[in-house]
């Protein structure tokens, strides 16, 4: 039976969850011990020396990258197919995989960092949390567009570019900032999140909030370092708040990718 390494709130992990539910494609999870500690091993590290999640293990095989592993899922299992028809439109659907995997993550994560783990207070947390409001309402509009007339992302049939995205707007609702009411995009999260893969899905990573509520502390104390790769660390930057990131090297409660071994 494939595994897969996990932590339910990953909306990474989600994609991954969706698409194996879609398919019927039996699977075990399992959520690695010491990610943020500097303790992972075993074969977790093994599927992916990043250190990240997800990864999967499939007989022989192991895969990490989300988009890589929905891939795998797609050539190895085709049907029911969760990717468009013509090529133009496979190639839209990937392109707003990207776009919520990188800038719109990015965004969600900061959120977390501010109002979770209270890497910021007062001034700075306000106009934090008021700059990611307003970039969330752009990524809203261009969805919209994206979306257009059509049910599903992908057109007629859910599929990748519906899993790609609802995992990041549910998350960005938990913090205030939902499509507005009444549109065309609230009416597709509403249908999506009534899909049972996803439902599922989305009560797995509701549940697991509750094992964060040591992690602000555990981070101020250097025993937990939140990973500031990439796009998470221009987001900091290009928004204001490089001063949560040079405290964090200061504190060293912060990390970048792991170095291959």
């Amino acid at each position: 039976m494939l595994t897969l390494f996990e932590h339910p709130l990953s909306p990474y992990v989600q994609k991954v969850k969706i698409a194996l539910r879609e398919k019927a494609i039996p699977f075990q999870v399992t959520t690695p011990t010491g990610i943020g500690a500097g303790g992972a091993g075993g074969d977790f590290v093994d599927a992916n020396p990043r250190a990240e999640v997800p990864a999967v293990i499939d007989g022989d095989v192991r895969i990490f990258d989300s988009t890589v592993i929905l891939e795998y899922i797609e050539d190895k299992w085709p049907s029911p197919s969760l990717l468009p028809a013509t090529p133009a439109e496979r190639a839209r659907v990937r392109m707003i995989e990207d776009v919520m995997d990188t800038q719109f993550e990015a965004i969600n994560w900061a959120l977390g960092e501010i109002r979770r783990f209270r890497r910021a207070d007062g001034a700075l947390a306000d106009s934090l949390i008021s700059t990611a409001a307003t970039q969330t309402s752009g990524f809203l509009a261009w969805l919209e567009r994206m979306l257009g007339d059509r049910p599903w992302f992908g057109g007629d049939a859910f599929g990748r570019g519906d899993l790609s995205v609802v995992p990041y707007l549910n998350n960005a609702a938990s913090y205030g900032n939902a499509p507005t009411p009444g549109s065309a995009l609230s009416a597709w999260l509403e249908r999506v999140n009534a899909r049972p893969s996803v439902a599922e899905t989305a009560r797995e990573a509701k549940a697991s909030v509750a094992s964060l509520s040591q992690v602000a502390q555990l981070i101020e104390s250097g025993k937990f370092r939140r990973e500031y790769r990439d796009h998470r660390l221009e987001w900091m930057v290009k928004s204001g708040g490089i001063e949560i990131v040079l405290k964090g090297l200061e504190k060293n409660n912060i990390r970048f990718s792991a170095d291959f071994k």
